[in-house]
């Protein structure tokens, strides 16, 4: 999948092969061979694709079809490296306990007196 997806992203540019090799520092004869799926470039190369194409490693390996990165998606949230995994649910309860709020509110305002 992701030879294909690199592909278009590269064409997208309007970059030939051999540009987008001088750009990232890699040969033409790798640039080939990803886009060709006779080779996997490794995390390292993947990276370098994602940010010269500003899309996420999930677009690049086909996960999904939105290109754009976590952070164009106002629904995402980053948690801090430091966030206990086992707050994780409190988290949670609140972001639900917050959006009962918002519906409650809303419904108040359309609420006929």
């Amino acid at each position: 999948m992701i030879g294909k997806r690199l592909a278009k992203l590269r064409k997208n540019a309007s970059l030939t092969q051999k540009e987008l090799a001088k750009q990232l520092n890699l040969t033409l004869y790798a640039i080939s061979a990803y886009e060709n799926n006779r080779n996997e470039p490794p995390d390292s190369i993947k990276i370098l694709f994602a940010k010269r194409f500003n899309v996420s490693i999930d677009y690049l390996l086909g996960m999904t079809d939105n290109p754009n990165v976590y952070e164009d998606d106002p629904y995402f949230i980053r948690l801090p490296s430091s966030f206990p995994l086992a707050k994780k649910e409190e988290l949670l309860n609140y972001m639900n306990y917050i959006i009962y709020q918002s519906n409650e509110s809303k419904n108040k305002k359309n609420q006929k007196y």
